[in-house]
């Protein structure tokens, strides 16, 4: 019995009379009473669904909670056979009930046995019905229950009825979560997983890293004891005092020294700031307060009612600014409740933190002296902890699905984030493996460090350039500690990612021009705007694709947005002013792009030169290589360019059709195989052939193996995280060039899978440092 695909009902008809409001503040009146006694789970539920029938004026009100195994069983009703409860049972997706509990949205339906997914239970005794309105029960982001009434005349279901029937539901979700009995066997199952086992969670790696320590579960979720008010009027005066008290709270952390000389992160701390004086958020948690629920309960009925809108969009980003909203509202429930913030409790010295997801703010509620590391249930590159994570140095490792369940308090754990590997109550030999592998790490750091200085050159001569990669500001100061010979890629949209409108041309400018001031001379190589795809704006519009990667992104939206590239191109160029940059455009499928891009950028040099603006010394103009479809247009493309970058990343999802965010196909495709470096081969014979340099900018290049292998194939030019360059310059320094040469030639037209292990083995035959 319940939901489609729509959200909220059929529309919103007439406005309902003042007797559905007088009912629903005498419903909430007499609700209170039913939570105030001392009756049982079953005695309670069953009164709920008898004075939702009658305050909604419908023959039936059922309560279905979900079970062990995606079941929904009927655990109370009026209307309906008594006889069926306990005994009916649907599958989550199964009629419309299973419907609203898949979805997590409500629904409302005139004429329910007509709908396609309507499914008719005999034993219930529903045939005369005919309307349906049913709402998911929820706790947090999850579903356990649906609430449902039913109607035996056609019946259109106000939007205000439909909200009512959701303020019942968190009270019913509060109950179900605390008194539903397990099922009888269900705690003894023989192959229940036993939680003192070692176990290994694979995720995603978002910053990587190599971290030890005892695990810190982020809950910030608290119990809401009270859910219906006596004083509405003294809930809204505690609801305001909370929040004046989280917004100076967030005004305190701006201050954090972590935040100090990182501008990008006090931009997502500011973003933050504004969410939470967004007076439609307030005001919202307000109207519910005055409809008879503590302001606690408020928050969390509004949290639920943006998941059951939100929650199932595929768009990174707006997911990612979902919990932003879920951090404000834990932290105004940790105001109501008095206490400042969700980091309670003492941390170990060697905190590693768990979370299903967590807020940028949340995050620095944590002493950062005592994090060590970050796991995620949740979480992206492009989100705004990982972003501050990376600013602090913290290991993270997203998409770790059941962490949380798996991990407990003060376990050991180790987080491999390089390849995105947790290990849970890992042996003792295991940590002492680790310990040691953490120790040569350091050992091997420092003397990199020391080492910054050296020249990246093999033993027979050949010299290799290795570039950083970078998007924060707090990134460029790598460049000294490093040595790094200048900035391969600078990613300029995480900026514009962080802010609530389009950044105009003189923010843009003064970003730009820091970044070269910081460079200190150094070359710096600006990709223009990379978004679309998991990377979104929202303030540029756009309908969603079913294929984000392949859909309307990068240098798609900048040449049909011209003005939106003019006016990057135009600050790239003012932050120049007589210095030398570079600026490459991404996603190129077609030589006609780039001749497009070339035309708004001389518009743009024309345009400072009538105005009298100093030009760029030197500007270079390259392209980034992620479209195969490219590489088969080289010839009129190297006659257009000063160089180009391969991104890696995109290059190979693209090459081998393969999503590289899914992690059932992570490992499925080599980079090292013949079919990759080959075509790599004949690029950067083509590229030598013209004298048009030739880079490659993923996340191939920060690997010791993998870098060597370019290096074979003839690149000498790697741009990559800044953590990675001391590794990559170790290989190069204890590499003959000329014998991974003649290898390759031999080994490279094979028909093997990969040939990571034969050069894995070449490497270590010659003591090569991988």
């Amino acid at each position: 019995m319940p939901p489609a695909a729509g959200g909220g009902g059929t529309g919103r008809p007439s406005a309902p009379d003042r007797g559905v409001i007088i009912s629903a503040r005498r419903m909430m009146a007499r609700l209170r009473d039913i939570m105030a006694g001392s009756d049982a789970l079953q005695a309670r539920l069953d009164k709920i669904v008898r004075l939702v029938a009658s305050e909604t004026v419908a023959e039936v009100c059922s309560c279905y909670v979900v079970r062990p195994g995606d079941v929904l069983e009927l655990f109370a009703t009026h209307g309906l056979n008594a006889s069926a409860v306990h005994r009916t049972r649907l599958r989550i997706g199964e009629g419309l009930v299973g419907q609203i509990a898949a979805t997590g949205r409500p629904t409302a339906i005139a004429n329910a046995p007509e709908h396609p997914n309507f499914a008719y239970r005999p034993e219930t005794g529903e045939d005369p019905y005919q309307s349906l309105m049913g709402v998911p029960v929820l706790r947090g982001s999850q579903v356990r229950g649906v609430l449902v009434v039913q109607n035996q005349h056609r019946r259109v279901y106000h939007e205000e009825e439909i909200e009512t029937l959701q303020t019942v539901a968190m009270v019913v979700a509060e109950l179900v979560a605390v008194g539903v009995p397990a099922e009888p066997g269900s705690a003894a199952r023989p192959d229940a997983p036993s939680q003192i086992l070692p176990a290994r969670l694979v995720g995603l790696r978002l910053n990587g890293g190599l971290a030890m320590g005892r695990a810190v579960l982020h809950r910030p979720i608290l119990t809401i004891r009270e859910m219906v008010a006596d004083d509405p009027t003294a809930e809204l005066a505690r609801f305001r005092a909370a929040v004046a008290s989280m917004q100076d709270a967030l005004d305190d952390l701006l201050s954090n020294p972590v935040l100090a000389e990182k501008e990008e992160s006090r931009d997502i701390l500011e973003t933050y700031r504004m969410f939470s004086r967004d007076r439609g958020w307030l005001s919202r948690i307000a109207e519910v307060i005055r409809t008879g629920l503590t302001a606690e309960a408020a928050v969390q009925r509004v949290q639920n009612d943006t998941h059951a809108r939100l929650g199932h969009l595929a768009d990174h980003y707006l997911r990612e600014r979902l919990l932003d909203l879920d951090d404000l509202a834990n932290r105004l429930l940790m105001h109501l409740s008095g206490r400042a913030s969700a980091a309670f409790g003492t941390l170990p010295d060697d905190a590693v933190l768990i979370a299903r997801a967590i807020g940028p703010a949340e995050l620095l509620d944590y002493e950062q002296s005592r994090l060590r590391a970050l796991v995620l249930e949740d979480g992206s590159s492009t989100s705004h902890v990982a972003i501050l994570a990376r600013a602090m140095g913290i290991p993270v490792v997203g998409r770790c699905l059941d962490a949380m369940s798996t991990i407990e308090p003060w376990d050991p754990v180790i987080v491999d984030a390089d390849n995105s590997n947790v290990f849970v109550r890992p042996a003792d030999d295991v940590q002492d493996m680790f310990a040691g592998a953490m120790s040569l790490r350091m050992a091997r750091r420092r003397a990199r460090e020391a080492g910054a200085h050296l020249p990246a050159e093999s033993k027979d001569g050949v010299r290799v350039g290795l570039w950083m990669n970078a998007g924060l500001l707090a990134d460029v100061p790598h460049l000294a500690t490093t040595g790094a010979d200048g900035i391969g890629l600078y990613r300029t949209e995480i900026p514009f990612m962080v802010r609530s409108d389009f950044p105009d041309v003189n923010e843009q400018t003064r970003l730009y021009r820091t970044v070269l001031d910081q460079a200190d001379g150094k070359p710096v190589m600006f990709r223009t705007l990379d978004i679309g795809g998991d990377k979104f704006l929202p303030y540029l519009k756009d309908e969603p694709t079913e294929n984000p990667a392949l859909g309307w992104r990068a240098i798609r939206i900048g040449l049909d947005r011209p003005a939106l590239m003019r006016r990057q191109l135009r600050a790239l160029i003012r932050a120049a002013a007589g210095r030398s940059i570079g600026i490459m455009f991404p996603l190129v499928a077609e030589v006609a792009e780039v001749d497009a891009a070339r035309a708004l950028l001389d518009k743009e040099l024309e345009r400072a030169r009538l105005l009298n603006e100093p030009l760029p010394e030197r500007l270079r103009v390259g392209v980034m290589l992620e479209v195969p479809a490219l590489f088969w247009q080289l010839t009129a493309l190297l006659a257009r360019v000063d160089f180009i970058a391969v991104g890696s990343n995109d290059l190979l999802q693209y090459l081998f059709a393969c999503d590289r965010a899914s992690p059932p196909l992570a490992q499925r495709y080599d980079a090292l195989s013949p079919a990759v470096l080959t075509m790599l081969r004949e690029l950067v014979a083509r590229c030598s052939e013209q004298g048009v340099s030739v880079s490659l900018c993923g996340e191939m290049a920060a690997r010791p193996l993998e870098a060597m292998a370019l290096v074979g194939i003839g690149f000498r030019q790697l741009s990559m995280a800044p953590t990675a360059i001391g590794e990559v310059r170790a290989m190069v320094r204890s590499l003959t060039v000329s014998q991974l040469e003649r290898y390759l030639d031999r080994l490279i037209s094979s028909p093997d899978h990969s040939l990571r292990e034969k050069l894995r083995g070449f490497a270590m035959d010659r003591s090569i440092e991988i």
